[in-house]
């Protein structure tokens, strides 16, 4: 398999600023279309950071197995989209937010959702993908 060409820094930087915007505007959209609750987290932003670790996986898996020689898939979607899309610091405000208001409880159930979710999403996602995706041994 041809090795993959490297991409300049200055293109690999546009691209992922404009997948940055697509999954910055997309989370926005969504937790605009969702508000947060009363106690101030909003669970969207949950959703939003479990099905983007769900995504990141299936992504690592599929750029390794099928893609390697592209270098403009994984910035793009991984560091771009994904990382526009997904966010920890919405999180942590919400956390903190909900504690504010008095809702401890809420606070620590989002805190561990998000959590435990972002990394149970993204092991599974990686090893289903990399189960489906890898190269059929030879026989």
């Amino acid at each position: 398999m041809p090795s993959a060409t490297p991409a300049p820094l200055w293109a690999l930087t546009v691209v992922v600023a404009a997948g940055g915007a697509l999954g910055a505007v997309t989370r926005y959209g969504l937790d605009t279309a969702w508000p947060p609750a009363a106690a101030g987290v909003s669970w969207t932003i949950l959703a939003v950071n479990v099905t983007g670790s769900l995504l990141i996986g299936v992504l690592t898996e599929a750029v390794a197995h099928r893609m390697p020689q592209n270098p403009w898939l994984r910035p793009f979607l991984g560091a771009g989209v994904l990382g526009g899309y997904t966010t920890f610091s919405a999180y942590s405000m919400d956390v903190v937010t909900a504690l504010e208001r008095g809702a401890p409880e809420v606070a620590l159930a989002y805190l561990s959702l998000t959590l435990a979710g972002a990394i149970a999403a993204v092991w599974a996602a990686s090893a289903l993908a990399h189960r489906i995706l890898r190269p059929k041994e030879a026989a």
